[in-house]
């Protein structure tokens, strides 16, 4: 007997838990801090598979990862950084491992994992999850949002389902109430490279530091194939 490839009815297959029940993806031990402490770019795509988990008071909820951009630094033009140390950015000068999370548009949070050594800052924004644990407590959290794809497909999205907020900068993601856990791997043929998005053209927008998971649903913006380059395929 074939196993059904998701519990839920109205998310078909994905590219990441494939034929497996939600119940049987790997969470795996909490990251160490020194998973963090090395170059973002390198961070950023080992990241992909990893579980995001959050635990508040209404239940624990948590997504794969499956879109993640680096952020590297006082020369990188669309890192916060590049401002210098401020009350807003202190986190992001380290320690490697903790939490960056910021408010945008008076609106929404967004998350991010500090990386490098102390003092160099830099961090990798997660900007998409596929979900995994407590999606009833997401759509709680997300009423407006009918389809799981779109509970989690965005950095401010993807906050608001695991209940992630500004209460949370600064702390270790090695311990409760966020931790990233090792999740399964994702192998380098199931990536795709692209540059940063929503990012204006003059701050180093061309940077290619986007990394998401092929053919995954879930991701923010996915990478749409052209008629023209099916049939020249």
């Amino acid at each position: 007997m074939s196993r059904k490839k998701n519990s839920n009815p109205e998310d078909p297959a994905t590219s990441l838990l494939g034929s497996k029940h939600r119940s049987q993806f790997n969470r795996g031990r909490i990251l160490p801090a020194s998973f963090y402490a090395r170059e973002t770019e390198i961070v950023a795509r080992e990241m992909l598979g990893t579980v995001l988990e959050c635990r508040t008071a209404d239940g624990i909820a948590s997504g794969i990862i499956v879109e993640t951009e680096a952020y590297l630094g006082e020369n990188d033009l669309a890192c916060h950084a590049v401002v210098g140390r401020t009350a807003r950015t202190a986190y992001l000068y380290g320690p490697p491992g903790i939490a960056y999370v910021y408010f945008i548009y008076g609106m929404y949070w967004c998350f991010n994992a500090v990386t490098r050594a102390e003092g160099l800052p830099s961090a990798v924004l997660v900007r998409a999850l596929e979900p995994l644990d407590g999606i009833e407590l997401m759509h709680k959290r997300r009423p407006q949002t009918k389809h799981s794809a779109a509970l989690t497909n965005g950095p401010g999205k993807l906050c608001a389902a695991l209940g992630i907020t500004g209460a949370m900068n600064g702390l270790s993601l090695r311990r409760k109430p966020i931790v990233i856990r090792e999740g399964e791997h994702v192998a380098d043929g199931d990536v795709e490279v692209t540059t940063r998005i929503g990012i204006a053209p003059a701050r180093s927008a061309d940077w290619p530091l986007r990394w998401i998971v092929k053919d995954n649903r879930f991701v923010s913006h996915p990478i749409r194939v052209r008629k023209a380059d099916q049939r020249q395929a």
